[in-house]
């Protein structure tokens, strides 16, 4: 955890403010996440981002994969256990956020996808944290382009902060993808999203949705509440939920993303 001195006061907020404010409160203490895994990645000495991992699979990749780590992680966890699918034809790129300041901590530098400004109600988002970091995802599709990878054959994907970049970039961006995957995460700037007059995008790809219903740092309900917005534009999303799991992963979840990986992206 990156402030674990503000976990109690969650709970009494939960029950207090807004959608958007809650979502702030709750992941500026995610920090480490793939704790299914046990495996905690520290920060690297760049301030820029570095090469993403890239799990090769068993034969030609012929689909990818991009997923998105939380805030304070580094893509070698989720590549791991990628690597333990064991994929025949999905290559699977894990890449690290870039080293920034995170204000709510004081302005301490780590692994970050965007800012996180704020507690109060009148908390801004910060939109271009996210707008940047959805502008880099949007590179590494058009690499995995470059390299012979179909748009319709790339997921993009993250957990927690990752997972709201590519929620972001899948439904508010014109960069054509082949499904999204988001754990534990939620929509950020759902504003835009709730906005009947806004242009969404990919609204007819497959979505899988999974959360925790314990999860104390993204809440269930809030992650609940962004399947239904997804819904309004895009209405076969998939949401799964998993008792007693809180703001982590746990082998049934892994089964279910396996088993959504290879029913999107069939061989070919």
């Amino acid at each position: 955890m990156i402030l674990p001195s503000s976990t109690p006061k969650i709970a009494n907020l939960t029950h207090k403010l807004g959608f958007s404010i809650i979502v702030v409160i709750l992941i500026i203490v995610a920090g480490s996440t793939f704790e299914y895994k046990k495996r905690f990645m520290g920060a690297s000495s760049s301030h820029n981002m570095s090469p993403p991992v890239k799990v090769q699979p068993k034969e030609k990749a012929t689909a990818s994969l991009i997923f998105l780590h939380g805030l304070g992680d580094t893509g070698h966890g989720w590549a791991e256990q990628f690597r333990d699918f064991s994929f025949k034809h999905i290559r699977c790129v894990c890449p690290h956020a870039p080293q920034k300041p995170v204000s709510l901590n004081g302005g301490m530098i780590m692994p970050s996808w965007f800012d996180i400004r704020g507690l109060d109600p009148g908390s801004a988002e910060d939109e271009q944290g996210i707008k940047d970091s959805s502008r880099e995802l949007q590179q590494l599709i058009a690499k995995e382009i470059s390299d012979g990878i179909p748009a319709e054959r790339i997921i993009i994907g993250g957990f927690s902060q990752g997972g709201a970049v590519a929620l972001y970039t899948a439904f508010g961006t014109d960069t054509k993808v082949g499904g999204v995957l988001a754990l534990s995460t939620w929509l950020p700037m759902n504003k835009y999203f709730t906005n009947p007059t806004n242009t969404k995008y990919n609204t007819n790809i497959p979505v899988l949705q999974c959360h925790g219903t314990s999860d104390p740092l993204v809440s269930f309900r809030w992650g609940h509440a962004t399947n239904e917005i997804i819904k309004t534009f895009n209405p076969t999303a998939q949401f799964k939920s998993y008792s007693n799991l809180g703001h982590s992963s746990c082998a049934s979840e892994m089964e279910d993303v396996k088993q959504f990986l290879q029913d999107v992206l069939k061989d070919s």
